[in-house]
Formats: C-alpha cells, structure tokens, sequence
C-alpha cells in the first residue's frame, strides 16, 4: 500500500484531507509539526509528503532538503494559505513536485498524488535498474578462485579507484570488456556512459567518424552532425578494445586526446573539450608492434600507464568447472532446460582441453551442450568431437617445436647467462622491460 504523509499544524484541516486521501485505498500518517515528521521519514517509507508551507518549528519550502536526504524517492506537495508561495521558485529548486492552494486542494490534490506517485515508481524503476546493472557489470560478476585471477581482481580494483588510463592485455576471450566495465563500475564514473569500440571492426575513416564524430557535409553521406564516442563517453569511460588494429593516423588523434582532452571532428575547423578515461586493450604485441612501426611508441606510453595481464583459461584451470556450472545456469534457463548436474567425465574433458579462444571459447561449448542435452546433467557426449577425444596436455608440453616454447626455453637460457639479472637479460633480448616481466609471467619462468 503506497504511504502518504501529511504534514499540517490545522487539526482539522488535516483530519478532512487524510479521509479523503484514505477513501482511494492510500495508507495515511498525520504530524503536526516537522520535527513529528521528520521522526515519521527516518521510521518508514513514504511515497507521497504533503506540507504545509508555515509550520510552528519551520517553513515547508526549507525543510524539503531534509526530506530528500532522508528518503531521495519521496515527492513533496506543499499546501499554502495564499494565491501563490512567493518563494515557489525556491520551492521547486529544493525538489518540490508541485504546489496547491488551501482551499483548492479537495479538487487538486487527488490528481496531483497520482502524478506523483507516477513519477516516485519511475524512480524507483530506474534505481533498480541502476542497481542491477551495476551488479552486473561489478568485480562480483567475474568468477573465478585461481591465485591468479585473484591478484589480476585486486589490481583492477586498485585502479578503479583512480583516474589512471588503464591497458588490458591477454588472449583473445579472456574478459577483457568485462574488466573494464568492473573497473567503471568501481569509479566515481559510473553514473556517466561506459562506451566501447572494437577497432579492428572498422576502416580508417569510418573509425575516425565513430571516435571523434563529424560535421554535416564532412564526406559523402555526412548529412548531419554526429556525436562520436568520446563525446557521448563525456564524464565517464571509453573502452578501445583491439587497439593495436587502429591505424596510425588515429594514434596521433588519439594521442592528443589522451595528453590534452581535445579533438577536432571530421569536418570541423574548431576543437571539442572532453573529460573521459581510456581504457584499452590488445591481445597482440605491443612492443613487436612498435619495433615494426605499426604503433606508436609515445601512445603506447601514454596507455600503459597501468597494465593488467588476464591469463589465459588453460592457467586457471581450477576455475573451468565454476564457469561451466554458472554457463549452464544461464543457458539452461534460458532454453527452459533443468540442467542440475555436470558429470564428472564433462568436467575432466573440459579441464584438458587447451582452449585457445579461452573464456568464449567456453562459453560457447556450454551453451552447445545445453542445447543438445536430453535431461538434467550434461555428460561429455554433449561435446564437440575434439574435446571428447583429443586429451590435450599441459600447455608446456603442448608441442616442444611450437614458438612459444622455443621462446620460453631461449629467455630462460639468458636468465640463467645473466644469473637473473632482469635488465641485461632485456638487453640481450632486445625487449622492453615490461614486456620481459610480461613473458616470464606468462610462461611461469622460475629465476
């Protein structure tokens, strides 16, 4: 039942008003004075505040910021003895709904708590939704109790705090939007846009519109002005995912951006102010990137102020059987299914596989399995030919003539040389430092 609360020091003023609120089923509560009400506002919920303006202990117009701090959702009517509030103006800057005349209100008042109440479970609505999307998108979405996903978790988090320009790096399908929703979640940005783009999604031109949008008449087919991503990412987070695909000219663009918060449309002769966070994210080498003048050393810089490595699935393999039992969760529900149980055969078959394409790789597999699944547990029959047959070993032992291995095999060679000194073993190796730290990371190299 929606809650009404009347706030007016005439007794029978207010006994008349309650009874006529009351006939429309509403749940009436009556104060006589705003230190009445204000015990009443901290005690329970209320929809609907109607106050008169003059109060023994205070003015109604005043005490709507308290009002508001109490209870954001409520909406206040205020009730005048007059033809007009002279301070209506301040009435409605404090949050007011609207205003009646005593007198008039019999009439008035029903239609105008309607309207109210209205606007109150839109609110409302809007909240929750706020509040969804932000348990969606939040560190408590991704899944995961591997040592190392916990410590990339705990830097994420230590950076979504900031307003540092962030860099994820990983294989294709690791979670890398994921992250950078979590950490525009965890910022004080989150109440503006989060905006992604996939670069490699788009041509030269075409990004460059999407970016920085364009002027009317800019090229063929530019009828109007167009907002592009940074604008509408004003206040909050842009996320450039595949940033090592964006062309050069762009790097440039988008370097000024990152140094100066500025940019020139398509078409246009004058700059655009922007106060937006970049985060990006790559799953090829930057350093090689650079080393064959495909990216700009200075933007890469200016983006991996802070970077995050996401591991691959095949090194959190403790974790496979979480995600697979959450994956059918949501795509038993949603194909209707009452999927309860994984046979342990599944998971031993998913725990071996080498999954290249990493988290959606997985994703995927589950959701082909529910489909074809015939009651309430998936057994390995439900997968594809290669999982159920091929027994994949560990990614070390996964080929000894692969790249990645010879790599592993060389870098640890020069480490042993230099007795682990970091910096000459860089040298030697014509890395970054950087990306000598990444490598022995990634390949778990003891030193």
């Amino acid at each position: 039942m929606q809650q009404i609360l009347l706030i007016d020091d005439e007794e029978k003023l207010r006994n008349l008003m309650a009874k006529i609120i009351g006939f429309e089923g509403f749940h009436v509560m009556q104060s006589e004075n705003l230190k009445s009400a204000e015990k009443k506002l901290m005690q329970q919920e209320v929809d609907v505040i109607i106050c008169d303006v003059k109060l023994p202990d205070g003015n109604g117009v005043d005490f709507i910021p308290r009002i508001k701090d109490i209870q954001p959702n409520a909406e206040v009517i205020l009730l005048t003895a007059y033809g007009n509030i002279p301070n209506s103006v301040q009435a409605i800057k404090n949050g007011a709904f609207d205003y009646i005349t005593k007198g008039d209100d019999n009439n008035k008042i029903l239609p105008l708590i309607y309207r109210a109440l209205e606007k109150v479970e839109l609110s409302r609505r809007v909240k929750q939704l706020e509040e969804r999307v932000g348990k969606k998108y939040s560190f408590d979405s991704i899944l995961g109790n591997a040592e190392n996903i916990l410590q990339v978790i705990d830097l994420a988090k230590r950076v979504a705090v900031t307003d540092t320009t962030v860099l994820l790096l990983g294989e294709t399908g690791t979670g890398k939007e994921v992250f950078a929703q979590a950490i525009h979640q965890a910022s004080e940005r989150n109440r503006k846009n989060f905006v992604a783009i996939n670069c490699s999604a788009f041509g030269r031109e075409l990004l460059e519109s999407e970016l920085f949008g364009h002027k009317a008449g800019a090229f063929t087919g530019a009828l109007k002005d167009k907002k592009g991503l940074f604008e509408e990412a004003n206040g909050g987070t842009i996320f450039l995912d595949e940033i090592g695909e964006m062309a050069a000219e762009l790097q440039a663009k988008l370097l000024r951006v990152l140094e100066s918060g500025e940019f020139i449309k398509v078409g246009d002769t004058v700059t655009t102010k922007v106060n937006v966070r970049v985060i990006a994210a790559t799953n090829r080498n930057l350093d090689t990137e650079i080393a064959e003048n495909r990216f700009r050393n200075d933007l890469y810089y200016r983006l991996s102020v802070f970077q995050i490595l996401l591991p691959p699935l095949r090194e959190r393999k403790s974790d496979i059987s979480i995600l697979a039992k959450n994956f059918a969760s949501i795509f038993a529900a949603k194909t209707n299914k009452k999927i309860q149980k994984l046979d342990a055969k599944y998971i031993a078959a998913l725990e071996k596989h080498y999954w290249k394409g990493n988290i959606r790789e997985l994703k995927n597999v589950i959701e082909r399995s529910v489909i074809l699944s015939n009651d309430d547990t998936l057994d390995i029959s439900s997968l594809p030919y290669e999982i159920q047959t091929v027994s994949y070993p560990d990614a070390e032992l996964q080929s000894t003539f692969s790249m990645w291995s010879i790599e592993k095999k060389h870098i640890q060679h020069v480490l042993n040389y230099t007795k682990g000194n970091k910096t000459e073993t860089a040298r030697l190796l014509e890395l970054g430092l950087a990306t000598l730290y990444r490598k022995i990371e990634e390949y778990k190299i003891k030193i």
